[in-house]
């Protein structure tokens, strides 16, 4: 009886062990264009999210510009003081081809309308309701800002807030590339 348990027993954790080796296996060595997390060179997943006034984007359709994607949200600090630093930058870099498509992490939308009256933002303000497009491109901490070159891969990743000149720095070398 004991010696059937003990085989029992080995068989489960080879099981477990096996099947979590895969899962951390698969998420390590996963790439951007793979479906893994995206990551700077790689390409960033595609999206499709609708923006405040209810009009549909997916990245596709920047497809050729320069884009940064910016995921945030109204309780985080570092995100609040970045979004008017973003529509500084927008309201600059705009006639030369800049895009800005700030990603909200599933709030709701009075919280979300009532900060962009505030701010003023002109920018597509995108909502990420159901959080898959958070998940795809693997978010751990917010903002999290990727910049994106007009040929589709990404130049950048920054995880936490910026100051606008980093902002505008590195706005100014996605535009020459």
């Amino acid at each position: 009886m004991k010696s059937s348990r003990k085989i029992m027993q080995i068989v489960i954790l080879s099981a477990v062990l096996i099947i979590g080796g895969y899962a951390i296996g698969t998420t390590l060595f996963a790439s951007g264009e793979s479906g893994g997390i995206p990551k700077v060179g790689g390409t960033p997943p595609e999206f499709k999210l609708v923006d405040l006034q209810g009009n549909v984007h997916q990245l596709s359709d920047y497809k050729g510009k320069a884009i940064v994607v910016n995921f945030w949200g109204t309780f985080c600090p570092p995100c609040v003081k970045e979004m008017p630093e973003f529509e500084r930058q927008f309201a600059k870099w705009q006639n030369d081809g800049l895009e800005i498509l700030a990603i909200n992490l599933s709030e709701d939308t009075l919280t979300v309308n009532n900060f962009v009256r505030q701010f003023e933002l002109n920018y597509p303000i995108l909502r990420d309701v159901d959080r898959k497009t958070e998940r795809k491109y693997g978010l751990r901490s917010y903002p999290t800002t990727f910049f994106v070159k007009p040929d589709g891969t990404i130049m950048d990743i920054t995880v936490g807030g910026m100051t606008e000149e980093y902002i505008d720095e590195r706005i100014e070398k996605l535009l020459t590339y």
